[in-house]
């Protein structure tokens, strides 16, 4: 994957990229990730042909960090003013956590842009919910001599699922470490979008996928239900990093979808 830049009016948005023909692929990753969660799904898919850009976020990666807390729509837009910019649209647009927020909001507010949508783990809470979960999700941390918040974000990533692999816990440790203004930023733009609200109006075909051990899964079954017409997928594990530990049933969950949908 070749990587770069695309000049917005708030800064600059790193991402990478693979070339192809067809209706590109947009993957946008979860809190504190990069665009690196999407590597080994992306290496999966070179069969499609089609171009594949993984963005990172504002606040995360190599991207610029924005000058005030944004909002869910602000996140939407920069990623769309991206496509914009780079010539590209429709996409099939697809989304993991945070990114899929981020990619309801995008399909909500630029329909045009937006040929599919695959979004993992669909945050369809309540209003109580949202807030229950905003005081867990994310705490805000700073960079202390002990150097104990390394060791705490760490242990976070253990819990969350990262276990299973050491060089999947450092790879994200070293994002969360960068983006330590950017998380909880993101957490508190996830919690203030009523998710369950546009995702019920969205128009565009969608795919939901999950798998029992992510932290969403508890809301899956109500996507489902709220969205009877959408794809659902449930993969077998993954514990909130389905594409680095479950990559080739992401891909394929992926390709099926996108295929089916031109």
């Amino acid at each position: 994957m070749k990587k770069g830049y695309v000049d917005l009016a708030d800064g600059q948005l790193h991402y990478a990229a693979t070339t192809g023909t067809g209706v590109p692929l947009i993957f946008l990753h979860q809190t504190a990730s990069s665009w690196q969660m999407w590597a080994k799904t992306i290496e999966r898919l070179t069969d499609l042909g089609a171009p594949a850009i993984a963005f990172d976020t504002p606040g995360f990666g190599a991207s610029f960090d924005p000058s005030e807390p944004p909002s869910m729509p602000d996140y939407a837009r920069w990623i769309a003013e991206a496509l914009d910019s780079l010539g590209i649209g429709p996409v099939h647009l697809i989304g993991h956590h945070t990114g899929a927020a981020i990619a309801c909001q995008i399909a909500a507010d630029r329909p045009e842009l937006v040929r599919s949508l695959t979004m993992f783990g669909p945050i369809t809470c309540t209003a109580e919910e949202r807030e229950k979960l905003s005081r867990h999700a994310g705490p805000a941390f700073s960079p202390e001599i002990s150097g104990a918040y390394v060791r705490d974000n760490w242990d976070y990533l253990v819990a969350g699922g990262a276990a299973a692999d050491p060089l999947l816990i450092h790879r994200e440790l070293i994002g969360m470490l960068r983006a330590h203004v950017a998380r909880s930023h993101a957490y508190a733009a996830v919690w203030a979008q009523d998710f369950t609200a546009l995702f019920e109006t969205l128009g565009q075909p969608m795919q939901i996928i999950c798998a029992p051990d992510d932290d969403l899964w508890p809301y899956f079954e109500r996507a489902c239900s709220l969205r009877p017409d959408a794809t659902a997928v449930k993969l077998p594990g993954g514990a909130n990093f389905e594409p680095d530990l479950e990559p080739q049933a992401t891909a394929d969950a992926i390709r099926h979808f996108v295929v089916r949908h031109g």
